[in-house]
C-alpha cells in the first residue's frame, strides 16, 4: 500500500538532525510502506530527545505523531507495521540488500550518487534499527562501513578524486586516513545527504573501520533484485523476512523450553528457504 506522507512544516531548527529519516520516509512512501512507518517513528522518538519544548517543535512533532497514529491503524493489517519481530527483519533485510548492492558495486569500482545514496540509506536503515535493541556485530560494522563510505566517495566525486574500490588495506590505512585529514579539512564535516542535497545538516567521516564488512557471496545486479535459493528459486524480500521470523520464533520458543514449536518453526524456515514457498 502506498502512503502519503505527513503534510509538516519546515523542521525546526534543534531538530534538524532527523530531516534525513524523514526524507528517506519520503522517497519510500510509495514504494515501501514499512521503511517510511519506522523511519518517521524514529524521526519522532530521536526528536522528542532533541527538542528543546518550544511550541514550534511541539507542533512539528504532534502532527509527526498524529500521522504515525493514523497510519498504524491504517495498516493494521500489516505485521511489519504491529509485530516487532517482523518488522526488524524487513527492516534488516532492505538495509543489507542496499549495502550489498553499494558494496558490490564500489568493489567493481561503479561510483555513481546511486552507490553513495545506497550506502548513505543503509546507514540510516540501520541507526532505525536500533529502535529494536542493541544491532548485531554485522550491523553495526555495516552501518559504519557505509556511513564512511558514502562520504568517502561523495567527496572523492565532489573533488575530482577517484575512489579507492572496497575496503583500504591495512598496510594503507593510517596513510589514507591522515591524508583524508590533511587533504579534506573542509570536507571532513561534508553536506552529505545523497536523498536531500538541499539539506545543510552535516555528516561527520567516521574513523575508517579496521575490518571490512562481512564479505557475502550472494550479489545483485539492482536494488529491485531478488534473493535466490541453491535450487535456483527467488525469495523476495519479504520472503527472507518471514524466515528469519521463523527462525526468531523458534529461539523464542526454546526460552520457554517448548520443542516441538521451535522444531515445527524452524522446518517452516527451511522449506521457504529452499523452495521459495509456505509450508501449508
Amino acid at each position: 500500500m502506498a502512503l502519503t506522507g505527513p503534510n509538516l512544516p519546515k523542521v525546526p531548527t534543534p531538530l534538524k538532525s532527523i530531516q534525513h529519516y524523514l526524507t528517506i520516509a519520503l522517497k519510500h512512501d510509495q514504494r515501501d510502506s514499512v521503511v517510511s512507518y519506522w523511519c518517521r517513528l524514529y524521526a519522532l522518538q530521536t526528536g522528542l530527545k532533541l527538542s528543546t519544548k518550544t511550541s514550534e517543535e511541539t507542533n512539528f512533532l504532534l502532527k509527526l505523531m498524529d500521522w504515525l497514529e493514523t497510519t498504524k491503524k491504517e495498516l493494521h493489517d500489516n505485521e511489519a507495521i504491529t509485530n516487532d519481530v517482523a518488522a526488524q527483519a524487513h527492516l534488516e533485510n532492505w538495509a543489507l540488500k542496499l549495502f550489498l548492492y553499494a558494496d558490490k558495486n564500489d568493489r567493481a569500482a561503479n561510483f555513481s550518487q546511486k552507490v553513495v545514496q545506497s550506502f548513505y540509506t543503509a546507514q540510516m536503515l540501520y541507526d532505525v534499527l536500533t529502535l529494536f535493541g542493541e544491532l548485531s556485530v554485522e550491523a553495526t560494522q555495516n552501518r559504519k562501513y557505509a556511513q564512511w563510505k558514502a562520504a568517502y566517495i561523495h567527496n572523492c566525486l565532489m573533488n575530482g578524486e577517484t575512489p579507492v574500490p572496497g575496503p583500504l588495506n591495512e598496510t594503507n590505512d593510517e596513510n589514507d586516513s591522515n591524508k583524508t585529514s590533511n587533504d579534506n579539512d573542509e570536507e571532513a564535516k561534508s553536506n552529505v545527504s545523497p536523498t536531500s542535497p538541499k539539506d545543510n545538516t552535516s555528516l561527520d567521516i567516521p574513523s575508517i573501520p579496521p575490518n571490512p564488512p562481512t564479505t557475502r557471496t550472494q550479489s545483485f545486479e539492482s536494488e529491485d533484485d531478488t534473493y535466490k535459493t541453491e535450487s535456483g528459486a527467488k525469495l523476495s524480500v519479504e520472503q527472507i523476512g518471514k524466515a528469519q521470523k521463523f527462525i526468531k520464533w523458534a529461539s523464542s520458543a526454546l526460552d520457554y523450553d517448548d520443542v516441538a514449536t521451535s522444531v515445527m518453526n524452524l522446518r517452516k524456515a527451511l522449506h521457504l528457504l529452499t523452495t521459495g514457498q509456505e509450508s501449508t
